[in-house]
């Protein structure tokens, strides 16, 4: 294969990291007897999606209509839309419920009406219930068995909708400190469903990467939704979730400028390319971190760990200023290149994804933004 040299902010894979991040929640799901239907927001890419799929999965997630008719052409055929029920999207949503086994989420009276009067294809119903993360769905205190059971009865003789099953997503877990603290809200968020589900013939479905990975006991559930375990990223190794050497995606970003006297080069790699989310490294907030790796692809390693003390500090649309102490600053040349591990991998696949992630040995895998 010919040499690829990397000219602007890329996305790398770690293909072996990938395949066995996804070996690791595949195996810990068939062993505790869940179902594993994992969120492909992360990385939007039918050719990553194939791997998950030699690894035994059979049904995802996604996080909007696009998605999931990107991945029906790709042949997935069990899609929940793990986003709430638009009604501007209904002809889409009925289209495409003709091809796949597809679920939707609602989490109100008036949401259902707009269901029953828009959709007639056949759906599967989640009810959505927020845990205590004060996004969306029904308050998992005031979701008592009434106000479900009424959803239920709304749904009335409907042939085409199938109540399916309540769904969370339990974002609060990302406040947690520690590894402890994260199997407590995991174990919360499983109790809360249980609660809101008493007495009623319904399945149970959580995810979040942190609970997933770190709870010995997945709980009684019917499945699991985590999605950024297929990369992890800076912000799940603060949070303890994973090491760094799980992390498997980076942003390859050259070197324009370099500031020795105070300790700072300049990346092409911006708020367009990762994105605006930050994590707090010891307690300063950034946007990555910054490792040594390959100048040009295929090879045979990827990225090291990442350099003590180096970090994306501040960002602009176009340019990353990142510290860069002794002795790495004192090593580092104008057009080499710095391997970014993004503070969130989703959104730097997001915001990178139109021109395809590298692997390691410079195999091209198109996204959902690629072009056709």
């Amino acid at each position: 294969m010919r040499e690829i040299s990397i000219e602007t902010p890329t996305l790398i894979v770690d293909e072996a990291r990938v395949r066995r991040n996804i070996a690791f929640m595949a195996e810990k799901a068939r062993r505790q007897g869940v179902r594993l239907r994992p969120h492909f927001k992360t990385h939007q890419s039918a050719a990553i999606g194939d791997w998950f799929r030699q690894a035994g999965v059979e049904a995802i997630t996604v996080s909007s209509v696009q998605m999931a008719q990107y991945f029906a052409r790709h042949g997935w055929r069990d899609i929940t839309i793990a986003f709430p029920f638009n009604v501007r999207q209904s002809a889409a949503i009925n289209a495409l419920a003709q091809q796949v086994r597809l679920g939707i989420l609602v989490e109100s009276p008036e949401a259902l009406a707009a269901v029953r009067q828009k959709l007639h294809a056949d759906l599967d119903l989640w009810f959505e219930i927020d845990d205590g993360s004060g996004r969306s769905g029904l308050d998992w205190q005031g979701a008592s068995n009434a106000s479900i059971s009424a959803l239920l009865d709304a749904v009335g003789d409907c042939p085409n909708l199938h109540p399916r099953g309540l769904l969370t997503h339990a974002g609060r877990i990302y406040r947690a400190r520690g590894a402890a603290e994260i199997r407590q809200v995991y174990q919360e968020t499983v109790e809360r469903m249980q609660q809101a589900r008493r007495g009623l013939a319904l399945e149970l479905s959580v995810g979040d990467t942190p609970g997933c990975t770190l709870a010995d006991d997945l709980g009684a559930v019917d499945e699991i939704r985590p999605g950024n375990f297929v990369f992890y990223d800076v912000q799940q190794l603060m949070l303890g979730v994973c090491r760094a050497d799980q992390i498997a995606l980076a942003v390859a970003c050259p070197v324009v400028a370099k500031y020795p006297s105070r300790q700072e080069v300049v990346i092409y790699g911006g708020a367009v390319h990762l994105s605006k989310d930050t994590v707090l490294v010891d307690g300063q907030a950034v946007y990555g971190l910054a490792a040594n790796g390959p100048a040009a692809l295929p090879c045979d390693a990827g990225w090291g760990d990442p350099l003590p003390g180096a970090s994306v500090a501040r960002l602009t649309q176009e340019h990353g200023v990142l510290r860069l102490p002794s002795p790495w600053i004192d090593q580092i040349k104008i057009g080499d290149l710095l391997y970014v591990l993004p503070a969130h991998s989703c959104l730097a696949v997001s915001a990178l994804g139109a021109g395809g992630v590298l692997t390691l040995d410079g195999q091209l895998l198109p996204t959902l933004h690629s072009p056709a």
